[in-house]
C-alpha cells in the first residue's frame, strides 16, 4: 500500500489514512491486498481528486449521480469509480452510459434496482457490473438497505436472476452519526455467512463494505474488505451556502 510522494492537504491525509489502514491490518493479521480504500470525493472538486490520482490512488466513490457524471469525464479513464449513494431507477441508464469506468455499485437495496441495472448493462453492451447488496444493519428508517432477514433473497436475485451483474458482496452504512457500532459490523458478518451458505460460495469471495472515516480501523479489524473514507482524506464536506436574502 506504499504510495509515492504526495503534496497538498488531501495527499498528506491519504498518507495518514493508509498508515492507519496498515496498522489495523497488522493488528488483525491480514495482508494489504485484502482491503480496498475508496476515497469518497462527495462535494469535492476535480482538482482534489486529481491530486490523489497523481499520488497513485485509483479508487474513488461518489454519492450522487449528477456529481459523478460531471466529474468522471474530467478525470483519467483508469480510475475505478464506486457509486455508493441511493440510486433511483430513472438515473440508472444515465449513470451507466455516462461513466464507462464505473467499477461497482455498492448500494443495491432491492430487486427493482438490481433488475434495472441488469437490463441497462445489457442494453449498453457493457461488461458485467459488480454490485454489493446494501443491508440496513442499524434498523434506522432514515437508512436505505434491505433488512438483514432479506439479504439472502436479494443476493440470490442478483446472482441468479441478473446475468449482467456480478454479486460481489454486502455493504452497510451504519449508525446515524456515521460511526458504526460493532453490532452493525457483526450483523453484516452474520449476513455474509448466511448468504454464502445459501449460495454455496466461499466467504472470501463475498466482500464486506463497512467502515468510514470515523471507524475504518475497527471495521478492518472486523474483516471489512472495502472502507469508504471521505472527510478523513478530503476534509469536511462543502455544501453550497443558501442565500438567506431570498
Amino acid at each position: 500500500m506504499a504510495a509515492p510522494a504526495m503534496e497538498g492537504a488531501a495527499g498528506t491525509a491519504l498518507r495518514s489514512v493508509l498508515s492507519k489502514v496498515q496498522m489495523a491490518l497488522d493488528r488483525s493479521g491480514r495482508s494489504p491486498e485484502q482491503v480496498r480504500v475508496v476515497a469518497v470525493s462527495k462535494t469535492k472538486p476535480v482538482s482534489a481528486i486529481r491530486q490523489l490520482y497523481d499520488a497513485g490512488h485509483r479508487v474513488f466513490g461518489e454519492n450522487y449521480v449528477q456529481e459523478l457524471l460531471e466529474k468522471a469525464p474530467q478525470l483519467p479513464a483508469d480510475i475505478e469509480w464506486h457509486f455508493i449513494g441511493n440510486l433511483q431507477s430513472n438515473k440508472v441508464k444515465a449513470l451507466l452510459a455516462g461513466v464507462s469506468n464505473l467499477d461497482m455499485v455498492e448500494s443495491v437495496d432491492d430487486e427493482k434496482i438490481a433488475t434495472h441495472l441488469d437490463r441497462a448493462v445489457a442494453n449498453l453492451g457493457r461488461k458485467a457490473l459488480k454490485v454489493l447488496v446494501q443491508v440496513n444493519t442499524s434498523g434506522e428508517e432514515s437508512k436505505h438497505g434491505v433488512e438483514p432477514s432479506g439479504c439472502v433473497e436479494l443476493a440470490k436475485h442478483v446472482m441468479l436472476g441478473c446475468p449482467n451483474l456480478v454479486f460481489a458482496g454486502l455493504m452497510t452504512i451504519g449508525m446515524l452519526d456515521y460511526s458504526s457500532t460493532p453490532e452493525n459490523f457483526k450483523t453484516l458478518c452474520k449476513c455474509r455467512t448466511e448468504v454464502c451458505d445459501a449460495l454455496s460460495i466461499p466467504e472470501e469471495q463475498c466482500e464486506l463494505s463497512m467502515g468510514m472515516s470515523a471507524d475504518f480501523e475497527q471495521a478492518i479489524e472486523m474483516k471489512s474488505t472495502n472502507v469508504r473514507v471521505g472527510s478523513a482524506i478530503f476534509g469536511p464536506r462543502e455544501y453550497p451556502k443558501k442565500d438567506k436574502s431570498k
